[in-house]
């Protein structure tokens, strides 16, 4: 009797944490999130950039001005990234032949997810957020690898 009612509990509460794990799946969703993301400045392809991201998405770096070498925070929002998206490359003479996007998941928690995207010459540190069941970038902080160029 007693042995029944441990396997019963240990198969609730196994049966309960897979509810909440997060899949194979999602972790895919998440990669392809930041692979859209980057890869659409690649290829001049702003709806790759639209389908990776939230309407509402902030991309945020430091900068510094020029003439009183004071840094501030510098944002960016959704509508000027699919334009960037749009002209940032058409030459295709912006990135090398071969582009560095190595996407590294930091961590997937429930709904939300903590991304690394190793591009050429910058990082970006990304939120992504799971709403009504598709995975969409809201957040990035970026720069460059040389903090210099900001």
């Amino acid at each position: 009797m007693k042995l029944s009612i441990i396997l019963t509990i240990t198969a609730f509460f196994v049966f309960m944490l897979s509810i909440r794990g997060q899949t194979q799946k999602d972790s895919l969703d998440i990669k392809q999130v930041a692979l859209d993301y980057i890869e659409s400045q690649h290829h001049a392809k702003p709806k790759q950039f639209e389908r990776a991201t939230h309407p509402r998405m902030v991309k945020r770096t430091f900068w510094t001005n020029k003439k009183t070498g004071k840094e501030y925070l510098r944002e960016t929002f959704t509508d000027a990234m699919i334009l960037l998206a749009e002209t940032y490359n058409q030459d295709g003479d912006k990135f090398p032949d071969n582009p560095k996007k190595e996407v590294i998941i930091l961590d997937i928690y429930n709904k939300t997810a903590s991304v690394k995207l190793i591009a050429d010459d910058w990082i970006d540190y990304m939120h992504i957020v799971n709403l009504n069941g598709k995975w969409q970038l809201v957040n990035v902080l970026w720069q460059f690898n040389d903090s210099r160029k900001h």
